[in-house]
């Protein structure tokens, strides 16, 4: 029974997942000839407060990055 997490920052849409969901399992039944049913995916969605990126909290980051930008 393969088990796939996966863990993201907030933000992904639903179609988001679900595409997702459907390209890693569809990896596993090609590349291993597991079947569909027996595949689990589960997404975790995470603060941007809460994950750290390049030595700061990703929300640090993220607003680093757009003021450099400007």
């Amino acid at each position: 029974m393969p088990y796939i997490n996966v863990q993201i920052t907030k933000g992904a849409t639903r179609e988001h997942k679900s595409r997702l969901v459907r390209r890693m399992t569809d990896a596993l039944v090609e590349e291993l000839g597991k079947k569909p049913e027996y595949i689990h995916i589960v997404i975790q969605e995470v603060d941007d407060e809460d994950w750290g990126y390049a030595g700061m909290l990703t929300d640090e980051w993220k607003r680093q990055q757009q003021s450099q930008q400007q």
